[in-house]
């Protein structure tokens, strides 16, 4: 099975971009989803994040009061990393679940859509990396007329996540969004086409053979993570 990294900054049109992933038959595993779960109440992560940020970081009903968390941690890194180190192994751990769930159905692609591929040093683990650009200008416009931010606001989220030329450096496939619905749609179309046809073989040996499938997926990733050991040169769709 061929694993999938999406990722892209806030407001270049990723969640877009899965959807129409997911309008192709292509299981999206999505990591902001995950987020939210392995926080609900009753979870580890869950005691742990109220054990250290207080019970007043909980709504009424006991779950967390999410928007309050996140001007909590925004412009405090201890805070920020320390829910980070709850939060992340939580997501991986589920995200693994899901991609194996995915393999013993038989599908031959799974996506990984997760917001922090390149930050979070997920980009090592998966076997082709997708990244969705689009100026920053556009981005700035584009989050300012969604979430009804300010310039000053918006400015601030977009500068503090990694710029989006920087992720596109570790891609095998840029998707472009700076067009319509449809020109967006045809790479997508185009995107699929070549997925599909690296995931052929993939799915040939994890199938007549998974201990080959999985030695020779992990042989695969480890020679690239080898060659790559950081940004490499991008393909635009």
């Amino acid at each position: 099975m061929l694993v999938v990294g999406l990722t892209g900054g806030i407001a270049t049109g990723k969640s877009t971009v899965s959807a129409l992933l997911k309008s192709h038959g292509v299981p999206i595993v999505d990591a902001d989803v995950l987020a939210r779960q392995v926080v609900e109440p009753g979870t580890k992560a869950y005691a742990q994040i109220v054990s250290y940020f207080g019970a007043d970081i909980c709504h009424p009903d006991g779950s967390l009061d999410r928007p309050k968390l996140g001007k909590l941690v925004f412009n405090d890194a201890e805070k920020r990393k320390k829910l980070n180190s709850i939060v992340h192994p939580a997501v991986r751990k589920a995200m693994v679940w899901k991609v194996v769930l995915c393999w013993l159905r038989g599908e031959r692609i799974c996506v990984l859509d997760v917001p922090l591929l390149i930050e979070a040093g997920l980009w090592k683990w998966v076997g082709r990396i997708v990244v969705v650009s689009c100026p920053e200008e556009m981005q700035l416009t584009r989050l300012m007329s969604r979430d009804n931010f300010d310039e000053e606001t918006a400015r601030s989220r977009i500068s503090s996540q990694m710029p989006i030329s920087e992720k596109a450096s570790y891609a095998d496939e840029v998707i472009d969004n700076t067009g319509s619905k449809e020109e967006l749609a045809s790479q997508i179309d185009t995107l699929i086409l070549k997925l599909r046809g690296q995931a052929r073989w993939m799915w040939l040996f994890d199938w007549l053979s998974p201990p080959v499938g999985v030695v020779s997926a992990f042989c695969s990733i480890t020679f690239r993570n080898l060659l790559r050991k950081g940004p490499t040169s991008t393909k635009r769709l």
